[in-house]
């Protein structure tokens, strides 16, 4: 039985791909920040033979150190890092946003994520796929309209860090993904949304699961169709 790993299982579209992997008789790790239960602990609970809770804060690296250690042997067959912040005003221009608000962004969307892919890689077989949640704002050649300047930033720069691991002669024929999910109702996308967690989750399991053991890196939408770099 293949094992998924995802990073940012707590909630949101994080939780909901981990229940469809569950549904689809994948076992599933989750990472959760923290100690406050949370819904993966109720996944873990109702299926404790093949879900388990990891406490992980990506922006630590010494958290991503010690969870590396914890899984040394195991076998991933699906790592998935999934991440989204944005600043507290999503839509202030690059010259409102203080230092500190960008660069807690750009750490939690772009630099944490590859930081867990660098860890974890290596679990990884030449069948699995490795993939993060990037978003079709960080298309730099769809970017016509502006706006959510600093979230755009954060994902572009995600992109392009994955494309530089896609790069290095030893991830040759290596299964990668970006994916981009569309605007759905979470925390991060809001109310007015077009898509719901519940009706997202299953197409991007599904689409995860189709880019097994297909070489190369792919910045896809939910219909799998590529995004413009």
């Amino acid at each position: 039985m293949p094992t998924a790993f995802i990073v940012g299982a707590s909630r949101g579209l994080g939780l909901a791909i981990a229940a469809e992997l569950l549904e689809r008789e994948w076992n599933v790790i989750g990472t959760v920040r923290g100690g406050a239960r949370t819904g993966m602990h109720d996944l873990a609970d109702s299926c404790p033979d093949r879900a388990e809770v990891e406490t992980l804060d990506m922006n630590r690296p010494d958290q991503i150190a010690a969870l590396r250690g914890r899984l040394a042997g195991r076998t991933l067959d699906l790592l998935f890092a999934n991440a989204g912040v944005t600043t507290h005003d999503p839509l202030a221009r690059i010259g409102d946003v203080d230092a500190d608000e960008f660069t807690q962004v750009m750490i939690t969307n772009a630099y944490s994520p590859m930081r867990v892919i660098e860890a974890l890689h290596d679990l990884v077989p030449a069948d699995g796929l490795i993939g993060a949640m990037s978003s079709g704002q960080g298309s730099i050649a769809n970017n016509e309209i502006g706006t959510r300047e600093v979230y755009r930033a954060s994902k572009a720069a995600l992109n392009m860090l994955m494309r530089s691991f896609a790069a290095r002669p030893e991830q040759n024929g290596r299964a990668l993904l970006l994916m981009a999910p569309g605007w759905i109702r979470t925390d991060l996308g809001g109310e007015h949304a077009p898509y719901t967690v519940a009706d997202s989750a299953p197409i991007l399991a599904g689409l995860l699961l189709s880019k097994r053991g297909v070489p190369g890196l792919q910045y896809l939408d939910r219909f799998g169709k590529d995004v413009p770099w």
